[in-house]
């Protein structure tokens, strides 16, 4: 599938800010199950973005402002062309063995509750054992209609106990189980394109590690392993990781962030016709 896709965030300061540094993981990179045909990044305002990668191959574009600062406006829009991988992650990036995901952080230590839901899947099959995790998950936890915006930035004990969060919040805590059970288990930002639902938001799941087959992505909120309607932007050990924006201001008290996704896709036999136009 080709998937085109606008993410705009705007940023509020109340009062304005005097100087800003600004992190953003917002560009993807190709591997098996997505190509990047194009894109770009765009920020209004007088500066320049200096792109590096980070421990986990992710695409960081970094840049600084001086103030005042009252509203700040980034775009990241461009064309990807998927493939249906039956969740399974070939060729990306790889500069740590997987047991560096077995870590906790802040976000992903578990508590007993989080070590409960592993307990009670019963399969010797690792495969069989995640893809149980994922129905455990989905039934004790309720998304947020709102999806990504509506993340608390709770902590996977947090939002298990709550019994409802964001897309990230499923993440952690699949993530966090994951981990508990012993399988090496990292999050994941990205996109996910629904035709049935007009302005998708961003969207955020979990990859685990199941050795002789590599990196499985599985998706709490629509349980299911990702495919052809997945965009994959970052990934790391938690959503400090591999979050959209990551920012430092100097001076502003309040920070609002205002955040627009437009996406269309297109079918292959489209696709086939469009590439043949260019």
């Amino acid at each position: 599938m080709r998937i085109q896709i606008h993410h705009e965030i705007v940023q509020t300061f109340d009062p304005a800010a005097k100087g800003l540094i600004e992190s953003l993981r917002l560009a993807p990179r190709s591997h098996e199950g997505q190509h990047v045909i194009d894109w770009r990044i765009d920020v209004e305002a007088n500066c320049r973005l200096r792109r590096t990668e980070d421990a986990f191959g992710n695409f960081t574009d970094m840049f600084s402002l001086q103030g005042p600062i009252e509203t700040l406006r980034i775009v990241a829009e461009g064309v990807i062309e998927t493939f249906d991988c039956a969740g399974v992650v070939r060729n990306s990036i790889e500069r740590f063995p997987p047991e560096l995901f077995l870590r906790d952080t802040d976000l992903t230590a578990p508590d007993a509750a989080l070590r409960a839901l592993g307990a009670t899947i019963k399969s010797d099959d690792k495969i069989e054992r995640l893809h149980g995790l994922l129905l455990v998950v989905r039934e004790a936890m309720q998304d947020n209609e709102d999806g990504e915006s509506a993340a608390s930035g709770l902590t996977a004990a947090q939002a298990l106990a709550a019994g409802k969060g964001g897309t990230r919040d499923l993440a952690h805590v699949f993530v966090a189980s994951a981990r508990a059970m012993g399988a090496p288990a990292r999050f994941v930002s990205g996109h996910y394109f629904d035709d049935g639902k007009a302005g998708a938001q961003c969207h955020s799941w979990a990859e685990a590690y199941v050795e002789k087959v590599g990196w499985i992505g599985f998706d709490p909120v629509h349980c299911i392993c990702p495919h052809e309607s997945h965009v994959r932007i970052a990934c790391g050990l938690d959503w400090l990781d591999a979050g959209p924006v990551r920012a430092a201001s100097l001076g502003a008290i309040a920070q609002t962030m205002a955040v627009i996704v437009r996406q269309s896709g297109f079918q292959h036999a489209a696709s086939a016709q469009l590439q043949g136009q260019q």
